[in-house]
């Protein structure tokens, strides 16, 4: 079975959080949502989720994709804190997909991971890309890195996770009860 990792930081982005968790497990794939901090994670709109584990509990290495939802603080937060870094060098080392939504891309350049790659972002972090090919696009996939840009485009970023871990006759089966545009 696939396995998926969502880092969890207080402040992250709802949409994007809850959108590419369900989409996942919908196509089979074994999400766990991992916390920065203790007890009820509050997002950026103030709704309150448990992660299913401790950060401190996971390896990068033991998942297929590694997903950074943005939003703020969230972003903020998940770039300050070190564990984020060591559980993307573990999935790094170990040949992984690495995801980032919204402002979380530029988690990903600020640690060196993307540059020269084609990558997207919220254009609130544009500036913050470095040397990265940016796109407007509203996913960009660049070999293992995928990253998109906003709410608004959280469903087709699940779909093309689910495309690349799943693959494309997956994203099918599971949108014939969603019914996505994509």
């Amino acid at each position: 079975m696939k396995k998926a990792l969502v880092l969890l930081a207080p402040g992250f982005e709802e949409i994007e959080t809850v959108t590419v968790i369900d989409i996942l497990r919908r196509a089979g794939v074994q999400v766990t949502s991992a916390g920065t901090v203790d007890g009820a994670i509050e997002g950026s709109r103030k709704i309150k989720v448990m992660a299913d584990v401790s950060i401190d509990s996971v390896s990068g290495s033991d998942f297929d994709l590694i997903v950074l939802p943005g939003g703020q603080p969230g972003t903020d937060n998940l770039a300050g804190d070190s564990r984020v870094k060591k559980i993307l060098d573990e999935a790094l080392a170990n040949d992984r997909l690495i995801s980032a939504i919204c402002a979380a891309p530029s988690i990903l350049s600020s640690y060196g991971y993307i540059k020269g790659k084609k990558a997207t972002s919220h254009p609130s972090v544009q500036g913050k890309m470095g040397d990265v090919d940016y796109s407007e696009a509203r996913v960009v996939v660049d070999g293992r890195w995928i990253t998109s840009r906003a709410p608004g485009t959280a469903m087709e970023f699940a779909f093309q996770l689910v495309a690349l871990v799943k693959g494309s006759e997956m994203v099918e089966k599971v949108n014939q009860g969603v019914m996505a545009r994509l």
